[in-house]
């Protein structure tokens, strides 16, 4: 099996990291192991497959993240994943919304890690390619170390290796998702301790990077780093992910390239049916603190969403910030 690298990870985000999100953000790093948004594998047992789970071969490497308690599900889900040339499947074990928690799987599944144990087993025996679990270090008041290494004990004995830890315990009543994301205190701690007290995981660090000096700096106690809504909403700090994780020097992209990437981009997805807001929806911050920032986010949300829009949207919104930088 070959290794894959997840120095650097973009977290998988609801809403967010879809196929047309990872396209762009390929686009500016060569080497980030991209994740998809989190898909309930009985939506993959029963529907519609080329929709749930189609991208772009310029994605890799790219994981999918699962949500679910069932092995059998998960494990048949996990099949069709890897028949799609998904490099990695990943068990939700972090997300507490009441939707996920109604459909048992998510953070409240770190109160059942026989549960989780067991999909890793099913899901290992029926695929080639790694199963990992994303997780928080505990929810409500099951939030000591010793919580999280009961988690992790029994998930690992399963097989699992790889283990991404959102340094943040769960709320899962009185929190909306948002909150969960914000309210309970980092403890970056307990991660690197995890990390010290069990030398043979590979642990990722999220929740809370915001920049790439700190993430980077974390390196010297964990595997990888995750970072998810700062390299959303300025996806443009993934340009230096390459040389500074990576050691990959080579020129990186300016942001009017990626937008010509995504002019280029966006003229096949429309022919395939796509509108072109679920593209230029992912680009509001690639200009984010530039010249013509206000211009490029205003021109995209207000033109993107008409009837018949297309490429040349993005190609008017550059035409204004180039227009503001000159001025500058």
């Amino acid at each position: 099996m070959t290794s894959l690298d997840r120095r650097f990870c973009v977290a998988p985000m609801m809403d967010g990291t879809d196929r047309h999100q990872r396209f762009m953000a390929r686009a500016l790093s060569r080497h980030a192991f991209l994740y998809s948004e989190m898909i309930n594998a009985l939506a993959i047992v029963h529907g519609d497959r080329d929709r749930l789970l189609g991208y772009s071969e310029a994605e890799h490497p790219v994981a999918l993240q699962l949500g679910g308690s069932d092995p059998t599900a998960m494990a048949e889900a996990s099949t069709v994943a890897e028949g799609y040339g998904y490099d990695e499947v990943n068990i939700n074990v972090g997300c507490p919304s009441d939707r996920v928690q109604d459909g048992r799987f998510g953070a409240c599944l770190m109160a059942e890690p026989e549960t989780v144990a067991a999909c890793v087993t099913a899901m290992r025996a029926a695929v080639s390619i790694p199963v990992t679990v994303k997780s928080r270090i505990g929810i409500d008041d099951n939030d000591a170390y010793e919580d999280l290494v009961r988690f992790v004990e029994p998930v690992a004995a399963a097989g699992c290796r790889v283990f991404i830890v959102h340094a943040r315990k769960a709320i899962l009543s009185g929190l909306s998702p948002k909150q969960n994301r914000e309210i309970p205190p980092l403890h970056y701690d307990r991660v690197y301790r995890l990390k010290a007290d069990c030398p043979d995981l590979e642990i990722i660090l999220n929740g809370g990077l915001a920049d790439l000096a700190t993430a980077h700096a974390s390196l010297a106690r964990v595997d990888g780093v995750m970072l998810g809504r700062a390299a959303y909403h300025n996806p443009y700090l993934m340009a230096d992910v390459d040389a500074l994780f990576h050691g990959d020097n080579r020129s990186r992209p300016s942001r009017a390239n990626i937008a010509r990437t995504m002019i280029d981009y966006a003229e096949g997805q429309l022919a395939a049916g796509w509108r072109l807001t679920a593209i230029t929806r992912h680009m509001m911050g690639l200009y984010q603190g530039q010249p013509g920032a206000r211009a490029w986010r205003r021109h995209l949300a207000t033109a993107a969403p008409k009837p018949g829009a297309g490429p040349h949207v993005i190609a008017d919104a550059l035409a204004l910030v180039e227009a503001a930088r000159a001025a500058a």
